[in-house]
């Protein structure tokens, strides 16, 4: 009985320092370089297929849709 016990308690203790472990979480980044995915801008991708007007006339009527005043009427 002992001996299962002494067992309990020494893996509970080791499960117990394992968590505590703490690495470097600290990117390494290249000077000079950028390592992520080029952006793309909003209009030239999707339904507007490079269009900036049609992407600009949406974005107003989606910001003309959300005025309370144009929609009670």
């Amino acid at each position: 009985m002992k001996n299962a016990a002494f067992l309990l308690l020494t893996a509970a203790f080791a499960l117990g320092l394992s968590a505590c472990g703490e690495y470097s979480q600290v990117a390494n980044y290249k000077p000079g370089s950028y390592q992520g995915k080029s952006d793309t801008r909003p209009w030239e991708a999707g339904q507007f297929a490079g269009n900036k007007q049609a992407w600009e006339a949406a974005l107003a009527n989606r910001a003309q849709s959300q005025n309370e005043y144009k929609r009670t009427q």
